[in-house]
């Protein structure tokens, strides 16, 4: 019969090929990984992994174990859970919002996922519009949000970040810099007349500057054109040439249209998401679902 630690260290050697990373995230040392993957191929009686001072690999004794291990491993986790989850009164209904639809498709995933463990409890995702800010969890109406960092609000978690993306700047495809391979952000004070296009609504002032600068790096100043409630309108600027607006790169694949171009940022940071939820009403919901989309 294996011990649960054994049966860990195995499969995630068998993930990660490499002893330094499994001990890593196993929370163990080095020689703790070796000296129970060598208890275990004592006791099945042949080598399950090719060492070299290189490279580690799965013998086919040790691939044929890990397939036939993972899904009793992932019962036994769903089982845990399960168990866990009933000892904390994991409950009720949870309302997630999104903003980039990308990351909704996050969310929805992470939902089935969730639901499929806790089939009692109700999880309800909606977009929120790009002037919604974070009001939506200040006024009650989300218990979470997974959105664009920063996020220094006052009474609100901010999780880990997620996901991250490039940033591209989105223009008039026959601006001249659509033809370019890449643009500055040095770029965005001399845009031919083309000023930013910026967010509306219940965005704080710390976040609108990160997504939509003032000024570049150098200090220009960066001329400030329409605002847009949502990001059909957002498009519908652009494609109109009435302005340029700074985006994430996976935005080209979720809002093509000929009128507009998606020109890489070379030098602008990426675009950073992660979950926000309010400090006060956290609970074991909460806290549950949020390690699903982490996960995820």
């Amino acid at each position: 019969m294996l011990e649960r630690h054994e049966l860990e260290a195995f499969l995630t050697l068998a993930e990660e090929l490499h002893f330094g990373r499994t001990a890593e995230r196993l929370g163990v040392s080095t020689g703790r990984i070796s000296q129970t993957v060598k208890k275990l191929e004592r006791r099945v009686g042949t080598p399950l992994f090719e060492r070299t001072s290189r490279s580690v690999r799965l013998t086919p004794v040790g691939s044929r174990l890990r397939d036939d291990l993972r899904p009793a491993h992932r019962q036994i986790l769903a089982a845990l859970e399960r168990a866990t989850a009933a000892g904390r009164g994991v409950h009720g209904t949870l309302r997630a919002g999104f903003a980039a639809p990308w990351n909704g498709e996050l969310l929805t995933a992470a939902a089935d996922a969730f639901l499929a463990r806790h089939p009692g409890c109700e999880i309800q995702v909606r977009e929120v519009p790009l002037d919604g800010g974070f009001r939506p969890l200040h006024d009650g109406e989300l218990d979470l949000q997974l959105t664009a960092f920063p996020v220094r609000e006052p009474g609100l978690t901010s999780g880990p970040v997620l996901t991250t993306e490039p940033r591209v700047l989105l223009v008039p495809a026959a601006h001249p810099l659509a033809r370019r391979k890449s643009v500055g952000l040095e770029d965005l004070a001399d845009l031919a007349g083309l000023p930013l296009i910026t967010a509306a609504g219940a965005n704080p002032g710390y976040w609108l500057d990160t997504h939509y600068p003032r000024r570049t790096p150098a200090g220009a100043v960066i001329p400030r054109g329409p605002v847009a409630a949502s990001w059909q309108e957002v498009l519908s600027h652009v494609s109109a040439g009435s302005g340029v607006s700074l985006g994430a790169a996976r935005g080209a694949q979720y809002h093509p249209r000929p009128g507009i171009a998606y020109v890489p940022v070379r030098d602008a940071p990426p675009v950073e998401y992660g979950l926000v939820w309010p400090a006060a009403a956290e609970n074991a919901l909460t806290r549950a679902f949020v390690a699903v989309v982490a996960q995820s």
